[in-house]
């Protein structure tokens, strides 16, 4: 995007043209050597908000987004050069699907503990398996497993929260994925990490090694308020103002989640964020379902973000999460599956398509999480929330192309007469044809040898599980 001029003062009109005209120049160059023209009958950019583009064309370049244009006008402009064209007559493109919370290794404890409440579900089947499984292959393998599974449902990025961090990294970077990974901090010995001390010094050597990487990025990730201490959210907080990283962390997951707060420490979870200095711009709140009208309008006050899971929410009867309440009040969204052993599919429109109608339910009226909201909290809200908003999240020209294709000319999803609403409620994960993350193809026209090698991995560990 455009290198505007940053500082505590406003840029000054010169400043801004200057920047504006160097903006123009790369964009001049990038349309110039364009690789990839993408014909598709909707385009579906999220900014302009409310916007659905017939017949246009989005054309990329070095993986980044260089035009949007009629189509028509596309195949004048661009008839001189040697660009691969893809044509998608009944295709509607959107920006890439962000998972904004998941534990993608836990694909290897997909189905484990049906039926039980949330912390019976942890102690008594998923910290006894994790004790007796958990290394840095395990978490490796399954998160390769679950990015290619990722992509296969329109994934191009996800935030993840889960021991292992760098080795989780590496296998949903090997699967295609983009994605935010977490330096967990819990108040427990694993085989990550012995005591809090190794679980923070750990994060910030995870932070030196990601920095600058255009694939991944890092957050500080305290598992939850009741299983890390206030001395360790605080070292959390420090850590993440000295190099202004989001904090990813489970919040009000329950209502045993809030009443233990309240009898332990005399004030409620998002409180007591607040007191340790962890509620700000930063936090992704994670759940955020036994959340008080008090509770948002501290997060909506701190510009903080919620993650909202409402297939988890729903299997572990959590709750409902107050999300049109949130969307009032002027809360950030985004969109996550949690991990599969707890939803038990990663399927990033079937959890759009839920949470839309899930607020409409619990609000009591129709006109909340619009079409066109929901969208964009699956896409640009995630991005907002890892605070990768100028690169991802949106079809905007200079951004990264990372997209997908949604195909809409099944019986199941026609007559199209609203292409947004069809999209978010008749289509699912298997009418997503094409994924490109950075302009590079990862689903679709022969990119399945990565579904090869997550067959092997899961044929490798299921004997072991």
């Amino acid at each position: 995007m455009a290198e505007v001029p940053h500082g505590d003062r406003f840029p000054t009109p010169s400043e801004t043209l200057s920047a504006r005209a160097v903006f123009e120049s790369k964009i001049m160059r990038l349309r110039m050597t364009a690789d990839t023209l993408v014909e598709a009958r909707w385009v579906i950019p999220v900014i302009p908000r409310n916007t659905v583009l017939e017949n246009h064309t989005v054309v990329f370049s070095g993986g980044r987004i260089a035009d949007i244009l009629p189509t028509e006008a596309a195949r004048v402009r661009y008839a001189g050069l040697e660009a691969k064209t893809m044509r998608l007559p009944a295709g509607v493109v959107m920006p890439g699907l962000i998972n904004l919370h998941t534990h993608a290794a836990m694909n290897l404890l997909r189905g484990r503990g049906a039926d039980l409440p949330l912390m019976d579900w942890l102690t008594k089947e998923i910290w006894p398996a994790e004790g007796r499984l958990m290394s840095a292959e395990f978490v490796h393998d399954g998160s390769l497993i679950a990015g290619v599974e990722m992509i296969r449902s329109g994934v191009t990025c996800c935030s993840d929260l889960y021991f292992f961090p760098e080795a989780a990294a590496e296998g949903l970077r090997e699967a295609g994925l983009r994605c935010a990974t977490a330096g967990i901090v819990i108040g427990f010995p694993s085989a990550w990490a012995a005591n809090d001390d190794e679980y923070i010094s750990k994060c910030e050597a995870l932070i030196e090694r990601y920095s600058g990487d255009p694939f991944v990025r890092v957050t500080v990730g305290p598992h939850a308020p009741y299983t890390v201490s206030d001395a360790s959210l605080a070292r959390c907080a420090a850590l993440s103002e000295r190099h202004d990283l989001p904090v990813h962390i489970h919040v009000n997951e329950t209502a045993g989640e809030v009443e233990t707060s309240l009898k332990d420490h005399g004030e409620r979870p998002v409180a007591r964020l607040a007191r340790l200095g962890l509620l700000n711009e930063r936090l992704i709140s994670v759940h955020s379902v036994h959340t008080s009208n008090e509770d948002i309008r501290m997060l909506a006050e701190a510009r903080a973000s919620v993650c909202h899971c409402p297939s988890s929410n729903l299997k572990l009867a959590s709750g409902f999460a107050p999300v049109a309440k949130m969307m009032k009040a002027g809360i950030n969204l985004g969109i996550g599956t949690d991990g599969a052993a707890s939803n038990d599919k990663l399927d990033m429109l079937g959890e759009t398509r839920l949470a839309a109608m899930l607020a409409k339910a619990v609000a009591g009226g129709t006109t909340c999480a619009k079409v066109f909201d929901m969208l964009e909290a699956a896409t640009l809200g995630g991005a907002r929330a890892l605070h990768w908003d100028d690169e991802i999240g949106s079809l905007e020209i200079g951004k990264c192309a990372d997209m997908i294709a949604v195909d809409l000319s099944g019986i199941e999803c026609g007559p199209v007469t609203d292409p947004a609403a069809q999209l978010l409620y008749s289509a699912g994960r298997e009418h997503v044809t094409h994924v490109w993350v950075a302009g590079r193809l990862a689903a679709g026209e022969g990119t399945e040898p990565r579904d090869d090698t997550a067959r092997t991995l899961l044929e490798k560990w299921a004997p072991l599980i």
